[in-house]
């Protein structure tokens, strides 16, 4: 049974895994009314056609395709998933037209489904499920505080004081008291220097902080900025408290993912992992999951998008060079990678790998970056490996198990 997934109303497509057409269409509220429904449906079909098993399909739509998949498995039904990609190729298949409408949206499913073209819907542990949410949460507050930075660099910095982007782009907590207190660059200058770092910054101050602060204090002699009124400093006052609370959120987030984290197994085993901190094994850990439903390390660096692939064909066939599909979770293929990076610079094992990697091809253009980025896919293995072993990380195995 195909399910097109829509917000309020979902369509369902009823057919076998032969190409027989038992329903063409029903349409079924979100809503336990209509998930009864369809389950009265499913099951007068099976009666009339004497069928002994009904498997569900759906492609996943944002979230609108959770809580009905979660019913069905609550109630004992089996629930697969059709990939959005595979669903818009197929689709021209059913009848040769392009066509796209819901009806027909149902049908691609089953279709699919019939072909085998599907995979098990994945029902995690409630721990992994709200860690998860968690993720998710700190991706959309991470994006809300990039947003209010480039607010404050394109509609303020830009026009009331051009000269101190280069030095207030990150949006520290210094930036911010200089955003808001010191936007106006002739109030920089008409302030005493000693006052001035006394007021954005706090006790400990380094010699090269004090030095980036009189560089801004120079710049503001000659700025070319717009005068700065009254809306202008209240529409800074805004922002630099807006993203401050984001910032204050994001380490809520990261607080209450720690205390989800302590009660998953593998937590404390990843971290042992050189360049694995709180973040980066809280993502891994949610990306991978059951470790034991991965039967190979190939299907585990698929999960990231970092396995390789070449469109090869024809005179093209001995020059394409392969490069990674980013085809999985980009979320953590990133986070890899920066793992990779603090590894392959701050510890021995690893960075002797990296070198060694390295050797023969140090002249080729861009080798370092290709070479992190297998070394990212190597420590996706190693976390995996461990995860199925329980043990922790043993540099000596490092060369031995992956070459």
């Amino acid at each position: 049974m195909g399910i097109d997934v829509a917000k309020d109303k979902h369509h369902a497509f009823f057919g076998t895994a032969y190409g027989k057409t038992l329903l063409r269409r029903l349409l079924f509220g979100n809503d336990k009314n209509g998930y009864l429904r369809l389950i009265e449906q499913v099951n007068a079909l099976k009666s009339q056609h004497q069928l002994e098993q009904v498997i569900f399909g759906m492609e996943p739509t944002g979230n609108y395709h959770k809580p009905l998949a979660n019913w069905l498995i609550e109630n004992g039904y089996e629930v697969v998933l059709v990939g959005g990609k595979a669903v818009k190729d197929n689709r021209q298949l059913l009848d040769g037209r392009w066509d796209k409408n819901d009806s027909k949206d149902s049908a691609n499913v089953a279709d699919l489904m019939g072909q085998a073209k599907c995979q098990f819907y994945e029902y995690p542990e409630d721990d992994l499920v709200g860690l998860r949410s968690l993720l998710s949460l700190r991706k959309r507050l991470k994006k809300e505080e990039h947003r209010l930075r480039m607010q404050t660099r394109n509609s303020l910095l830009s026009k009331y004081f051009p000269e101190a982007d280069c030095y207030l782009k990150n949006c520290t907590e210094e930036d911010l008291a200089i955003i808001r207190w010191y936007l106006d660059p002739r109030k920089i200058v008409s302030t005493d220097f000693k006052e001035f770092v006394k007021h954005v910054t706090t006790k400990d101050r380094g010699d090269r902080q004090v030095q980036r602060l009189r560089t801004i204090y120079d710049a503001a002699e000659n700025s070319v900025g717009l005068p700065v009124n009254s809306a202008t400093v209240f529409e800074a006052q805004m922002i630099v408290d807006r993203i401050r609370n984001v910032k204050k959120e994001v380490l809520k987030v990261m607080s209450e993912m720690k205390v989800v984290c302590d009660n998953l197994y593998g937590y404390t085993l990843l971290q042992t992992i050189p360049g694995f901190g709180p973040y980066i094994t809280a993502l891994v850990l949610a990306t991978i999951g059951n470790p034991f439903r991965f039967k190979s390390r190939k299907q585990v660096i698929r999960l990231a998008g970092l396995d390789l692939n070449a469109k090869r064909s024809g005179k093209t066939s001995s020059v394409s060079i392969p490069v990674i599909s980013k085809k999985g979770d980009a979320d953590m293929r990133y986070g890899l990678y920066q793992a990779g990076l603090i590894a392959s610079n701050c510890n021995e094992s690893f960075r002797q790998l990296f070198y060694n990697m390295l050797e023969g091809r140090q002249r080729e253009r861009g080798i370092r970056t290709k070479m992190r980025v297998k070394l990212a896919a190597r420590l996706l293995v190693i976390a995996w490996t461990m995860l199925k072993s329980n043990e922790p990380f043993d540099a000596s195995r490092l060369t031995t198990d992956l070459n």
